[in-house]
């Protein structure tokens, strides 16, 4: 049994981890700052689900060094989630975003590098460290972008290009991480995540757009399509995401210190609206009505992932479709608020 640390541990992706590793007997450490919508939720979930005692939670902040040192001391395996995860707020507050994303995974490193136990780090990263991708060759159909020149998707040798604030910070932890391999002997992977979705997802206008789509259409909130809603994007079940953690661990003698783009590949993409409204009107049986903005900043036309490294190095390939992901989504917003 590893002794595990999650920090973002109550949020999205880091609950869902909690949930998988406390149901296989898994010792688990959440290290959170509480303060993402649906936090509270999700830790509450938690201890109905394994009773109070089940882990431990430490409300703390990545900012505070002091804080992660302790935190760290006697963990195998570290999973960093904790992030300001949104572009559009890394426009308005840049520097929280860098102290909170970059000097925050500094701090986690520094943290593991002290702890004396050379732990597993695994490090979820963006796409939008490639940027805006201006320089690819795009088509443009009648309900989506397509690349011309990349049929699978990006893969881990494209050109860094950290554009936006968010992907300056994010970009910078994620080069901290392979490095603190190389220099220090921290097994750290990095996955260069794309749309990751499920339940437990709070999603919001700015951060988390498919969770968003369904909770807004299913409780008759406004919502605002930004650019001509072509723009594609490959999904990733939430699930399938945690294989490839756990594939990580239980191959990190090979896995660490590499960099794997993770997303659903070229068989699990769909287009922000053009191709998801369809679906969700379809399962809501009602129209859902919008409104039109303007392109965001760094807002790529197409992000697809090339996931052939991580099928050859940690045996892992996507298994729920975007249908079925979609529709147990809907699901769960359905019964979010009972």
């Amino acid at each position: 049994m590893n002794k595990y640390l999650i920090t973002g541990g109550a949020g999205f992706i880091g609950s869902n981890y909690v949930h998988r590793l406390l149901a296989r007997g898994e010792n688990v450490t959440i290290f959170d700052n509480l303060s993402r919508q649906g936090a509270e939720k999700n830790i509450a979930w938690l201890r109905k689900e394994f009773g109070e005692k089940s882990f431990q939670l430490i409300k703390g902040d990545v900012r505070d060094s002091a804080a992660l040192d302790q935190a760290a001391k006697g963990i195998q395996v570290i999973v960093h989630l904790a992030a300001q995860v949104a572009v559009t707020t890394s426009v308005t507050e840049p520097r929280e975003d860098f102290e909170i994303n970059a000097s925050g995974t500094f701090n986690l490193l520094e943290a593991a590098r002290k702890s004396g136990e050379l732990p597993i780090v695994l490090y979820s990263s963006t796409n939008k460290v490639y940027g805006g991708m201006e320089d690819v060759a795009v088509r443009e159909d009648a309900t989506r972008y397509a690349y011309v020149d990349y049929p699978l998707g990006i893969n881990e040798k494209y050109p860094l290009d950290f554009h936006s604030p968010y992907g300056c910070s994010k970009g910078c932890g994620d080069q901290y991480m392979r490095d603190y391999q190389r220099i220090y002997g921290i097994r750290s992977v990095v996955f260069r995540q794309s749309c990751i979705y499920g339940p437990r997802q709070f999603g919001v206008e700015d951060q988390g757009w498919l969770a968003w789509f369904v909770i807004a259409a299913t409780h008759d909130r406004p919502i605002t399509i930004y650019g001509d809603g072509k723009q594609v994007r490959d999904v990733l079940f939430v699930e399938d995401l945690l294989n490839a953690y756990d594939s990580a661990v239980k191959h990190i003698d090979h896995a660490a210190g590499e960099i794997f783009n993770i997303g659903g590949g070229q068989g699990n993409t769909i287009s922000v609206w053009k191709e998801f409204a369809p679906l969700l009107e379809a399962s809501l049986g009602k129209a859902v009505p919008t409104t039109s903005s303007t392109w965001r900043p760094g807002d790529q036309k197409i992000y697809v992932s090339d996931i052939r490294k991580a099928q050859d190095m940690l045996n892992w390939l996507p298994e729920v479709s975007v249908e079925e992901g979609i529709s147990r989504l809907i699901e769960w917003v359905a019964r979010m608020d009972d």
